[in-house]
């Protein structure tokens, strides 16, 4: 499936009647069994991009140039389209051109710019958001910078948790003025905030760590939401099991008494090794 059609996928999602949920990939294996699994899209969030290619908290360490490799990477492995979060776009206007040529190439179906103050600034502990004309200016940094019309660039903005409900809505009411594909919206605490959200606006809603109580999908369907994102539990998971099978190692147990491992007819399948052995057969002229 080339770019386009991946990234045509996410639009269609976003211009649908439902609310999708996306599977967190992060890596070339993760994204195959997203896949695998028939997900529509996947999401590459910042925390996880952080934790898989640094082993560091989502404090704004990974570079742009770290961050792409690892969208094509993924790109290379699966057809799966991905949403990639691409926090504040590295730096300011300019270099938010820069962040969505990168993605784009990298074969990137969509991304997200926020309007929060990344690096966090000096001496100041809780988080802050950039002026409202600066965020105007990135949203149209970004739409500038896509080469390929189909890229789907999705406004964010966490102000409902930072500042205040209205001025949630002031931004995202600038940023669908910009010409953005879609709005997302992090740190909404009720079905009240997401109705409020929902009347006062008229692009598409991403939604991110919302309480358990907005998790039906026919509800957030009646309120324009259609994706929302599940967090990065299959990160957490893997973790944990990598770690309870290196101190079963570490600790003596047989490699032949481990238990929760994947098995091979699995491991065959999201390596795609009938496919590199058809491959090895035919040019190669290796036996089967």
């Amino acid at each position: 499936m080339t770019f386009r059609k991946r990234r045509d996928c996410l639009r269609s999602i976003l211009s649908g009647s439902a609310c999708v949920r996306p599977g967190s990939v992060y890596d070339a294996i993760s994204i195959r069994i997203a896949e695998d699994l028939g997900f529509e899209v996947g999401m590459f969030g910042g925390s996880v991009a952080s934790l898989a290619v640094l082993g560091d908290p989502d404090v704004t360490l990974i570079t742009l140039t770290e961050l792409a490799e690892q969208m094509r990477r993924m790109s290379r492995a699966s057809r799966l389209p991905v949403l990639v979060d691409a926090d504040h776009g590295y730096g300011n206007a300019l270099n938010v051109r820069r962040t969505v040529e990168e993605l784009e190439a990298a074969g990137a179906a969509g991304l997200t710019i926020e309007d929060t103050l990344l690096p966090q600034a000096f001496g100041e502990a809780g988080t802050q958001l950039i002026s409202l004309e600066e965020g105007i200016g990135k949203m149209k940094a970004a739409l500038q910078a896509r080469g390929d019309p189909s890229l789907v660039i999705i406004g964010r903005t966490g102000a409902a948790s930072v500042t205040s409900l209205d001025d949630a809505i002031a931004r995202a009411t600038a940023y669908e003025a910009t010409g953005v594909d879609a709005l997302f919206f992090t740190g909404v605490k009720t079905k009240s905030e997401l109705e409020t959200i929902a009347k006062a606006t008229r692009m598409p809603i991403v939604l991110g760590g919302a309480p358990e109580e907005m998790s039906d999908p026919a509800y957030l369907r009646e309120q324009r939401v259609r994706i929302a994102l599940q967090g990065h539990a299959p990160f957490a998971a893997a973790t944990q099991a990598v770690y309870e099978t290196l101190k079963a190692l570490r600790e003596g147990v047989s490699p032949r008494a481990l238990e929760g491992l994947a098995s091979a007819e699995l491991t065959r399948r999201l390596s795609r090794e009938a496919d590199v052995r058809a491959r090895s057969q035919e040019f190669l002229g290796s036996i089967k």
